[in-house]
């Protein structure tokens, strides 16, 4: 069944949706939003936040997942917030494992860092996919936050 959500973060951005999109949609049912909720939640977020290639989009809509697992919801829960950092960081440094970097521009081999700013995405050739790691990416994001839900639920077996 896990393995069916990974697909569809892939089905999504295959479909035009963008990287963070892909991943946080294909996980949002599992905590209660609905297919649309998780697409305008993390729209914002693709190209490297808002194509400023930046922080990737697909390791930004794993970050979204990791908010709505375990994220606090009070403002003074020190410890739910280091919980909550520490799994971003390691969710973090297994993307940097697999992809080489955290980064969109670096992600795409993008050497200027004065570029100009450009809202408008690209057209979805088959150009763009032999060009782009972006399916790769998101395909990735979905994996690892599989996999830790696996081990949190393997974690919370053992200590039953």
């Amino acid at each position: 069944m896990m393995e069916d959500r990974i697909q569809r973060a892939v089905d999504l951005f295959r479909a035009g949706y963008n990287c963070s999109q892909s991943v946080c949609a294909a996980f949002a049912d599992m905590y209660g939003y609905t297919e649309e909720q998780a697409l305008r939640m993390s729209a914002s977020f693709g190209g490297g936040i808002g194509r400023m290639r930046m922080t990737c989009g697909a390791a930004c809509g794993m970050f979204v997942l990791a908010g709505l697992e375990t994220g606090c919801v009070d403002g003074k829960d020190k410890d739910g917030k280091e919980a909550n950092y520490r799994v971003v960081q390691e969710l973090a440094g297994e993307f940097v494992r697999r992809n080489g970097s955290l980064i969109c521009g670096e992600l795409l081999g993008l050497t200027s860092k004065h570029q100009e700013l450009n809202p408008v995405p690209e057209l979805r050739t088959s150009e763009y996919y032999k060009k782009r790691p972006c399916l790769k990416t998101v395909e990735e994001a979905a994996r690892i936050w599989v996999e830790y839900l696996e081990k949190k639920k393997m974690s919370l077996a053992s200590q039953s």
